[in-house]
């Protein structure tokens, strides 16, 4: 046999077997896309408190974050499932519950939102407050009474006092600073809660991600947000490669950060508005969980 013969047999079977190891890289970037995008991961957080009345000792908050009008099956059933599973007292939905660029239209995102929360609020009470993709909209007016004709609690720079075990706790939820220039500020928002709760134990819905000083400097117990959408792009050793200000390698986008007495739990979210897709950031429900220690 003829050397150059031999040689080339043995180039095209290199060849074979780079295009086979390309094809299988390809295939497994694409599932690795796909699961990203499509599959939801719930993580459930342990959190510690000595001041927790005993009758909250295992109380269980579903957060849903940045929806941004995103369906996960047929009727969000999947999404739906998951959260039943997960055995909430309360869901929070922390804001951007629609997509403030109208993809889809409004009307369907609306219909989206109020399905969804008529099937939440069969499994627990429903608190949500406004993120700032529901202000862009421009259809928080029409969002508010959907959401209300549904059961769901409307938490916009209020609170309301849960009671379980004869103890009782705070929970609050901001508007979002993409709302009125008039709006309380969270500072004095806080300061009426302790003039008219007391030292109450307080647990603070807050759609950004970036106050967990502020909080911590004003003694709010736990917060509870979204926002960064876990940074878009997971890689290792990082908190996610781009925030939602435009920002390289952010912090603060996945789950807890502890100032001082304060935790904050932050949520990766669930939809995607931003045309590039997620990786390696499935999206997220977070299950926090309040222990008595």
């Amino acid at each position: 046999m003829r050397a150059d013969n031999v040689s080339g047999g043995r180039k095209r079977r290199r060849g074979r077997v780079a295009l086979i190891v390309l094809a299988v890289l390809v295939l497994a970037l694409v599932a690795l896309l796909i699961d990203s995008n499509t599959r939801i991961v719930t993580t459930g957080y342990e959190l510690y408190y000595p001041n927790l009345p005993e009758g909250f000792d295992g109380f269980r908050i579903v957060a849903l974050s940045d929806i941004h009008a995103a369906e996960f099956g047929e009727g969000n059933v999947s999404l739906i499932s998951l959260v039943e599973a997960a055995n909430p007292d309360i869901i929070a939905i922390t804001g951007d519950l629609i997509d403030g660029y109208d993809t889809p239209p409004t009307e369907e995102q609306l219909r989206i939102a109020g399905s969804l929360a008529a099937e939440l609020t069969k499994i627990a009470p429903v608190y949500y407050i406004t993120g700032n993709h529901d202000w862009n909209s421009g259809a928080l007016r029409q969002l508010t009474p959907i959401l209300e004709d549904c059961g769901v609690e409307v938490l916009r720079n209020r609170y309301v006092v849960l009671e379980s075990g004869g103890g009782s706790i705070v929970l609050a939820g901001t508007d979002d600073p993409n709302g009125p220039a008039d709006m309380i500020k969270p500072d004095e928002f806080v300061g009426r809660i302790r003039d008219e709760a007391g030292d109450s134990f307080i647990v603070m819905l807050e759609h950004r991600n970036n106050n967990l000083r502020l909080y911590s400097g004003l003694g709010v117990d736990l917060v509870l947000c979204g926002h960064a959408h876990g940074g878009i792009v997971r890689l290792p050793f990082t908190d996610g490669v781009y925030g939602p200000q435009r920002d390289w390698f952010p912090t603060y986008t996945d789950g807890v950060y502890t100032m001082g007495d304060t935790n904050m739990v932050a949520s990766r979210g669930l939809g995607n508005h931003t045309g590039f897709p997620r990786f390696l950031n499935n999206p997220h429900i977070v299950v926090a969980v309040l222990r008595r220690s």
